[in-house]
C-alpha cells in the first residue's frame, strides 16, 4: 500500500497508519482463517439452513470483509502526517496546549486526522470546530470555535512537536 495524494484523503500519523495496516493485516491473515475454520466446522454439521454457527460465520465474515474493504480504501489513499519540529503554527500532527479564555482552563490536545480522532482522550480531528479553528496559527493568538452552544475563546498558549 502507498502514499497517495487526492482529493479528499485520509490523514494519518506514523503511529495510526502502523495500527491500520497492522489491523488490515491481522483482518485479512488471522481472522479470515479462524472464520473460514468455522464455516467449515459448520459445513460439517450437515444441514446449513437452520445452522446457526454457520450463519453466525456467514455474518462475521460479511462485517470481516467489509472492514478489510474500508481499511483498503484508507491505505490506498492517505497523507501521512509528517513529524514536524517547526512549531511556529499548528499544523496536524502538533500537540496544543489552550487557554479557554471564559475559564481560565488549560486544554491539550494532539491535532490528527479524522479517522484517528479521540476526543475523550484529547485526540482531535482537523475537521473539528476546535481543530479547524486553531490550524495555521501561533503561540498567543486567540481564536473563536465556533460550536452549537456559541462559540468558545482560545488562547494558544504552547505548540510542540507530537513527540516532545
Amino acid at each position: 500500500m502507498s502514499e497517495n495524494k487526492t482529493k479528499n484523503p485520509t490523514h494519518l500519523t506514523k503511529d495510526g497508519l502502523e495500527k491500520l495496516q497492522d489491523e488490515y493485516n491481522k483482518r485479512t491473515g488471522e481472522i479470515r482463517r479462524e472464520i473460514s475454520n468455522r464455516l467449515e466446522e459448520a459445513r460439517k454439521q450437515g444441514d446449513l439452513s437452520e445452522n446457526s454457527e454457520y450463519d453466525d460465520a456467514k455474518n462475521d465474515q460479511r462485517a470481516n470483509e467489509d472492514k478489510i474493504d474500508e481499511l483498503k480504501k484508507i491505505l490506498e489513499d492517505y497523507v501521512l502526517i509528517e513529524d514536524d519540529s517547526d512549531t511556529s503554527t499548528v499544523k496536524m500532527g502538533h500537540r496544543v496546549t489552550l487557554i479557554d479564555c471564559e475559564y481560565n482552563e488549560e486544554e491539550e490536545y494532539y491535532l490528527v486526522g479524522s479517522s484517528e480522532a479521540d476526543p475523550l482522550n484529547n485526540r482531535i480531528s482537523n475537521e473539528s470546530p476546535v481543530g479547524a479553528a486553531i490550524l495555521g496559527h501561533k503561540k498567543g493568538e486567540t481564536v473563536d470555535v465556533k460550536t452549537p452552544f456559541g462559540v468558545i475563546k482560545y488562547k494558544i498558549k504552547k505548540i510542540r512537536a507530537a513527540g516532545k
